[in-house]
C-alpha cells in the first residue's frame, strides 16, 4: 500500500507527463505571433554559423593559423546568439507571459544563460586582450559545447511537444 505522499508524487508525475507543452491559449499565441517564424528562421541560421565557426576554431587550434577568421566567426556566432536570445525572450513573453524562465522552457533558459555567459566571456577576453589565443578559444569550445547541449534541449522539447500533440489528436479522434 502506498503512503499519501507516494500517491501525491505519483499523481504529480502523471500530470506532469500528461500536461502539454502549450495550453490551447499558449498554442494559439505561439501560432499567431511573428516571433515563432523569427525563431524558426534564426535557429537553423545560428546552427550554420556555429558549424562554420567551429571548423575555423578547430583549424586555428590545430594549425595555429586563421586566428583572425576564427575570431570573426565567433563574433558572428555571438551576435547571432544575442539576436536569437532577445527575440526568443520576446517570443516567450508573447506566448507564456514571461520574458524568461517560463515553466515550459525553464531548463532550456537556464542552459541558455550559461551559453550567453561563455560567449560573453570570450568577447570580454577578445576586446580586453585578456589571456592567450588558446585560452580564448578554449572558452569558445566550452561555449559551443553548452550551445550544442542547449540546442538538443530545444529540439527534444519541441519533438516531444509534437508527439504529444499527435497523441492528443489521435485520442480525440
Amino acid at each position: 500500500m502506498r503512503s499519501g505522499s507516494d500517491h501525491r508524487h505519483s499523481a504529480r508525475g502523471s500530470a506532469r507527463q500528461a500536461r502539454p507543452l502549450y495550453t490551447p491559449e499558449e498554442q494559439q499565441r505561439r501560432d499567431n505571433t511573428v516571433w515563432t517564424l523569427v525563431q524558426g528562421l534564426l535557429a537553423p541560421f545560428q546552427f550554420l554559423v556555429f558549424l562554420v565557426s567551429l571548423a575555423l576554431v578547430v583549424r586555428c587550434l590545430l594549425t595555429g593559423e586563421g586566428a583572425f577568421a576564427a575570431d570573426l566567426s565567433v563574433i558572428a556566432k555571438t551576435l547571432t546568439l544575442y539576436t536569437i536570445m532577445v527575440t526568443g525572450s520576446i517570443w516567450e513573453k508573447v506566448v507564456f507571459g514571461k520574458w524568461l524562465f517560463a515553466p515550459a522552457f525553464f531548463w532550456e533558459d537556464v542552459v541558455s544563460m550559461l551559453v550567453i555567459a561563455l560567449h560573453t566571456a570570450y568577447m570580454v577576453m577578445l576586446v580586453g586582450k585578456i589571456g592567450t589565443l588558446e585560452a580564448r578559444l578554449a572558452i569558445v569550445l566550452a561555449a559551443y559545447f553548452a550551445y550544442v547541449v542547449n540546442a538538443a534541449q530545444f529540439v527534444l522539447k519541441l519533438r516531444a511537444a509534437r508527439l504529444q500533440a499527435q497523441m492528443l489528436k489521435g485520442a480525440a479522434a
